[in-house]
C-alpha cells in the first residue's frame, strides 16, 4: 500500500481534518462500511472537522477514495462540491448512499461515486484482498462553485479543481475482510 494518487498534483498548502468516527490509520468502524455491496456496513459518512483553511478558500469540495481497488483507476466512494466556506465539520451520516444533510442540501452537489449512485458507498474491498485504504480529503477551493452537474464522475470533479484548488486536508481509514 504505497501509491498515493495525491503525489502527482501539484503541492497546495495542508491543512487539519480530524474525526470522531475513527482515527488517522485506523480500521474504519462499521458505520463506514458498505451495506449495499454486502459488507454489513451502513453507508454512511464519517464525522468530520477541518480547521485552518488557506486564506481566500470560498468553498470546499470532499472526496473519498480508495487506491487499493482491483482497478486501473481505484474507486470513487463518494464526491461533492460546493460545501460552503463557513461549514468547517460535518456530523456522521451528514452523506448517506441516497440522502444530504438537509443543512447542506441547497448548496451542495453530489456526483456519481463509482457504485453509479449519488451518494456515498462504504468500504467493500472484496474478500481476501487485503486491507485497502479509504482517503476523506477535503479540498479548499479558491471560487463557490465549480460548473460541474450532478451526473458528473469524481474524476471530472479532480479535473475541475485543478487550478482552483489551494489546499488539502485528509485522513484516511483501513478496512479488509
Amino acid at each position: 500500500m504505497t501509491y498515493d494518487p495525491y503525489d502527482a498534483l501539484p503541492d497546495v498548502a495542508e491543512f487539519t481534518v480530524t474525526s470522531t468516527s475513527f482515527t488517522d490509520g485506523a480500521a474504519l468502524p462499521m458505520p463506514q462500511v458498505s451495506g449495499v455491496m454486502g459488507a454489513g456496513g451502513d453507508d454512511k459518512t464519517p464525522q468530520l472537522a477541518w480547521a485552518d483553511a488557506p486564506e481566500g478558500t470560498r468553498s470546499f469540495a470532499l472526496t473519498c477514495y480508495d487506491p487499493d481497488a482491483p482497478t486501473a483507476s481505484g474507486f470513487w466512494h463518494f464526491a461533492a462540491h460546493g460545501i460552503p466556506a463557513d461549514v468547517t465539520s460535518l456530523d456522521e451520516g451528514a452523506f448517506t448512499l441516497d440522502a444530504v444533510s438537509d443543512a447542506l442540501a441547497d448548496s451542495v452537489r453530489v456526483l456519481r461515486n463509482d457504485g453509479g449512485v449519488r451518494g456515498f458507498v462504504g468500504a467493500a474491498p472484496p474478500p481476501g484482498h487485503g486491507d485497502h485504504r479509504y482517503m476523506f480529503v477535503v479540498h479548499a477551493l479558491d471560487v463557490e462553485s465549480l460548473d460541474i452537474d450532478e451526473g458528473a464522475s469524481p474524476a471530472l470533479l479532480g479535473f475541475m479543481m485543478f487550478g482552483h484548488t489551494l489546499g488539502r486536508a485528509r485522513i484516511t481509514g483501513i478496512f479488509g475482510r
